[in-house]
């Protein structure tokens, strides 16, 4: 393509989500600072992208990548829709709203990984910086911030009654997930205000979109890294099939999530070389690690029929959620249970058209998959393998997940709600039943990380090794992931990278 403009700015941002909105926003607060970012999807005009409720309806549609992952040997070879918000605001925008920071563990694991000051001392005054809360601890909580953060306004009678028999089972009430005491079952934190989302462009792109220096373009396909030796000098990227390149004076900073970051890297000649060898890529710096660590929260659930109609609620369908351990001994939680008034299930199983799910989830999971190209076109899909349940040990936890769930499930304070139970059926109760139904069952939490991992692609003030001028910062720089949900840490990643950047760092 002949280039069609080239334009000049101190740091140009790739990727307009959750990471990229926070970075666009702290950057510029710089007087003279020139930033430019770039997003691949359009501007959040869809009226859905507001309605809290709504957010399952926004799967794919023209807000979504629309991705899918290869067959998932764990997973009774099934693909796996894989929604990423193509939006500005990213996952953000079309995600399930919940705000959940994880466990003090994650983080000390973090340090221990090779991610030398993520430990969660270090990390805390970051995601106070991007809060606002009320009536929290202060010691853990933030204030001020652009983030206007509260458990459910107005919440689902359903959502009462399954914290209720959360609590029936033995399972500790936590007054907030985000402070000193993660552990147990609570009423975690919405990004709603006044009855809308609000994304991670809402909150913190709105408020400051006549910011002089600041510049948002959108439809704007990144192609490939403009490299000098090695130093990364800028961005080529299209806008209605035409090509642009964007130079950087001070920084290029990748914030495209754990599929976009590295698939620019690669098409850019930075990562596995015998990869990008067999796809014909000239190859820069050999980066192994770069696609490689790739890992979700494994998901699965049993769903119920109502015994009354189960009303819209006002908020997002899952008001509460529970972290526990499954067993004592355990470093950190590793098992997560949400509770959501809807029946949520893979699409191929049958479910109720009145009823409930008691999601469970394995935290900390050890499966490991690989980000890899599929062509050297940037307008192609990638090869997304997360390998869920690939180590059987994520499979042992989930079983654990599941007998718990059905503990919470059969729990008195239900007993109005409580129909039959349809996924997976009351004659499933152990053995390989209970294993195929959880092969069957298990899908995307659609919290994909790790795929350039501080300590391995990216050093501690997440410079991309080799290569000056370039940092990640976004969920892909995650060396493990949290035990939560995790769109609350990767703000979290965009507020300290603004930091290490305007310390310097290089």
């Amino acid at each position: 393509m002949v280039i069609q403009q080239v334009s000049h700015h101190d740091y140009v941002i790739v990727g307009g989500g959750t990471a990229g909105c926070v970075l666009a926003a702290r950057l510029s607060e710089r007087d003279g600072a020139r930033v430019l970012l770039l997003e691949a999807g359009g501007p959040p005009t869809l009226d859905l992208l507001t309605v809290p409720q709504a957010w399952p309806a926004l799967m794919r549609t023209e807000v979504d990548w629309c991705y899918a992952t290869v067959p998932q040997a764990g997973t009774a070879q099934r693909e796996h829709v894989m929604p990423l918000g193509k939006v500005l605001g990213g996952s953000s925008a079309i995600n399930a709203m919940a705000h959940i920071r994880g466990h003090r563990a994650n983080f000390d694991r973090w340090a221990r990984e090779g991610a030398t000051g993520w430990d969660y001392d270090s990390v805390l005054p970051y995601f106070k910086r991007s809060e606002h809360t009320e009536g929290r601890d202060p010691a853990y909580r933030g204030l001020g911030g652009p983030l206007r953060l509260a458990p459910a306004h107005n919440p689902h009678p359903l959502s009462q009654a399954l914290f209720d028999a959360a609590l029936e089972v033995g399972i500790p009430a936590t007054e907030d997930s985000n402070g000193k005491q993660p552990e147990g079952v609570c009423w975690h934190e919405l990004n709603i205000v006044d009855g809308a989302r609000q994304s991670a462009a809402t909150a913190y792109l709105e408020p400051i979109s006549r910011r002089p220096g600041l510049t948002v373009e959108t439809t704007a396909l990144a192609l490939r890294l403009l490299l000098d030796g090695d130093r990364c000098v800028g961005v080529e990227y299209a806008v209605d099939g035409r090509a642009h390149r964007a130079r950087a004076m001070e920084e290029v900073v990748l914030c495209a999530g754990a599929v976009g970051s590295p698939k620019l890297l690669m098409l850019s000649g930075l990562g596995p070389e015998r990869h990008l060898r067999e796809l014909g890529i000239d190859v820069v710096e050999d980066l192994p690690d770069v696609g490689a660590n790739l890992h979700d929260h494994p998901l699965a659930g049993i769903t119920y029929e109502a015994r009354r109609p189960v009303e819209p609620g006002a908020n997002q369908h899952g008001e509460v959620t529970a972290l526990q351990r499954t067993r004592p001994d355990v470093d950190e939680p590793d098992l997560q249970f949400v509770f959501i008034d809807v029946p949520f299930h893979p699409p191929d199983l049958q479910g109720p058209p009145n009823g409930y799910t008691i999601g469970f989830a394995v935290m900390t999971p050890l499966s490991r998959g690989t980000l890899r190209l599929a062509d050297p076109d940037p307008t192609q899909a990638p090869l997304i393998d997360p390998d869920y349940l690939g180590e059987q040990e994520d499979v042992r936890r989930l079983l654990i997940g599941f007998q718990r769930a059905r503990e919470i499930g059969a729990a008195s304070a239900l007993a109005e709600w409580r129909g039959r139970q349809v996924l997976p059926g009351p004659d499933v109760v152990r053995g390989a039943a209970m294993r195929d139904y959880v092969a069957r069952c298990t899908g995307t939490y659609f919290h994909l990380v790790g795929t350039c991992a501080i300590g391995k692609v990216v050093d501690p003030q997440l410079r991309v090794r080799g290569i000056d001028g370039l940092r990640v910062a976004d969920a892909s720089v995650m060396p493990s992931i949290v035990s939560a949900n995790t769109n609350a840490t990767t703000v979290m990643i965009g507020e300290r990278a603004a930091a290490l950047i305007a310390d310097g760092g290089w």
